[in-house]
C-alpha cells in the first residue's frame, strides 16, 4: 500500500464520539504492550503517529486514523493489564465490546499477540468472540524478530495448534524489520475492498 496521508482524527469512548460511519474500517487488539501502536506506525510509515509508551495499558480509548482518506485504522484498548485502576479496566471489555458489535462500517479485525508467548485462556476466548461476530478476523504475531527464521516458524505452528487457526490466517510480524507489512495491507484490502496502490517508480526507493 503507498501510503499518501496518515492522519489521527480522534478518540472516542461512546458511539456518538466516533468519527461519522463513512469509510471502511479494519480494528487492531490485544493484550497491552503486544505492539499496536507500533504495527499501526509501521503501516502507515510514520514513527509516531500513534504515540508508543514502554508502560502498558496506555491506550485506554478507541482511537481513529484515517489512511490515504479511504479507510481508517482502528487502535482499540489493550487488556489484561493489572496494574490499571480496576474502574479503567472494567471500562475497557464494553468500550470494545460496543465498538464491534455495534459500528456498520467494521470491516475486519486483526488479534495481536506476542509470538513469544502462549495463548491465554483470555485471548481464547476472544479469539472466538471475534469469529462469532462473522467478521474476517486474522491472527498477528508481533516480535518476530526476536526469533531466527527456523524458530519463529516453530513458534507459528505452536500457535496454529493452540488457536485452530489455519496457517493463511495468520502472519509473523515485526515493526523493527517491516516483516509481515505487505501481507497486512493485502488482507485489509481484501477486508475494505479499497485497492492496494503503489508508488511511482521513483519513490518506491524511498525510504522512511
Amino acid at each position: 500500500m503507498h501510503i499518501r496521508s496518515a492522519e489521527f482524527v480522534t478518540s472516542a469512548v461512546k458511539p456518538e464520539q466516533y468519527p461519522p460511519a463513512d469509510l471502511p474500517e479494519v480494528a487492531f487488539l490485544g493484550r497491552s504492550n503486544v505492539g499496536k501502536s507500533s504495527m499501526i506506525n509501521c503501516l502507515v510509515q510514520r514513527k509516531n503517529l500513534v504515540k508508543t509508551s514502554q508502560q502498558p495499558g496506555k491506550t485506554q480509548l478507541v482511537n481513529f486514523f484515517a489512511v490515504n482518506g479511504h479507510l481508517r485504522l482502528v487502535d482499540l484498548p489493550g487488556f489484561g493489564y493489572a496494574k490499571v485502576p480496576k474502574a479503567v479496566q472494567q471500562q475497557w471489555g464494553p468500550m470494545i465490546e460496543t465498538y464491534i458489535e455495534n459500528r456498520p462500517t467494521l470491516c475486519g479485525l486483526f488479534l495481536l499477540m506476542d509470538i513469544r508467548r502462549e495463548v491465554q485462556e483470555e485471548e481464547g476466548r476472544l479469539l472466538q468472540w471475534l469469529m462469532d461476530r462473522g467478521l474476517p478476523v486474522r491472527l498477528v504475531l508481533t516480535k518476530a524478530d526476536k526469533f531466527s527464521r527456523s524458530a519463529a516458524l516453530g513458534r507459528q505452528k505452536a500457535l496454529m495448534r493452540q488457536t485452530g487457526l489455519e496457517a493463511e490466517n495468520l502472519v509473523m510480524f515485526s515493526a523493527k524489520t517491516h516483516q509481515g507489512r505487505e501481507e497486512v495491507w493485502s488482507w485489509i484490502s481484501s477486508m475494505t475492498g479499497v485497492a492496494e496502490t503503489r508508488p511511482q517508480k521513483e519513490e518506491a526507493c524511498k525510504s522512511f
